[in-house]
């Protein structure tokens, strides 16, 4: 299912980083995309600084959710305001000794400019900032308002789908009354036109033997244009799916076996219809079973 969150955190103040509320170093955003898909399928895109925690990101999404393309980001921003981090003299000291060793194997590489020190100015002062505990807060934070935003579009798929079980059941009960009529009418309609066979053939009244004959043939018709087991299995498939969407949880790979019994049970009913009005009604029920299965697919 699709969803949306995400959240921001200051930087921790701890020992090693004590000028970091003052130069407004910064923050730690992180958002969480869901869209809909039939697997789990995790991307991730972390700044530089944060790519140690990907497992740990990994390992708690994955036990949450089931399904979904799921993207998540995460980044160190710059605070707002004076947020220039001034390079301290052990900053200076270090890149100057780099540079003077790079530059003695390579005489021609261009030499740092002021741009250059304060960028790494800044990222010394991410590494300086232990961000674990904090990743860890802002990452369950985030995803339980995902998992919120989840909620209520399930919420949302459940009446639709209890939706369409409703418009099921009432083409289901307009096809039972036309089931026997369907099987009277053809076992009358063969047996018609079998005495009028067997009169052009012999010009005489109909044997009893050949008339046994075409009562247990109209049968075995009447027999194979039979839909009323087709009904039974179908509503017994609403009424699963109905539970399963009332009762909730994880019932993703359920609802999709139960969906494609309901679409062949409707095939079924089509393929063995004897009358105008059963073949629109299985029509009717596959458009709504297939409505049914792209949603379905999303669930988890």
């Amino acid at each position: 299912m699709t969803g949306y969150a995400s959240a921001q955190r200051s930087a921790p103040h701890t020992a090693a980083a004590p000028e970091a509320k003052s130069a407004g170093a910064s923050r730690l955003g992180l958002e969480i995309r869901s869209v809909n898909s039939r697997f789990l399928d995790l991307s991730f895109r972390l700044s530089e600084e944060l790519r140690q925690h990907e497992p740990a990101l990994r390992e708690m999404i994955s036990k949450r959710l089931k399904r979904g393309k799921v993207e998540v980001r995460a980044a160190l921003e710059t605070g707002a305001g004076d947020s220039l981090r001034e390079p301290t003299p052990r900053l200076l000291q270090r890149l100057n000794s780099l540079q003077d060793n790079v530059r003695s194997w390579l005489p021609d590489a261009k030499a740092l400019s002021i741009g250059d020190v304060i960028r790494l100015s800044a990222a010394e002062g991410n590494l300086d900032v232990d961000w674990t505990q904090a990743l860890g807060e802002l990452a369950a934070a985030t995803l339980e308002e995902l998992m919120a935003a989840r909620e209520r579009e399930g919420a949302r798929l459940a009446a639709m789908l209890l939706g369409h079980l409703k418009q099921l059941r009432e083409l289901a009960l307009q096809a039972q009354p036309l089931v026997p009529q369907l099987v009277e009418q053809q076992r009358t309609r063969f047996l018609e036109r079998w005495k009028e066979a067997m009169a052009l053939a012999e010009g005489a009244s109909l044997p009893e033997a050949a008339q046994d004959r075409a009562l247990s043939e109209a049968t075995a018709f009447a027999i194979r244009i039979d839909v009323a087991e087709e009904l039974m299995r179908l509503g017994s498939h609403l009424d699963e799916i109905e539970r399963l969407v009332t009762k909730g949880g994880e019932i993703g790979k359920r609802l999709d076996f139960l969906i494609q019994e309901l679409h062949r049970e409707a095939n079924t009913l089509g393929s063995k219809s004897a009358a105008l009005e059963l073949t629109h009604i299985s029509v009717d029920m596959k458009v709504l079973i297939e409505q049914m299965r792209e949603q379905v697919q999303n669930i988890e």
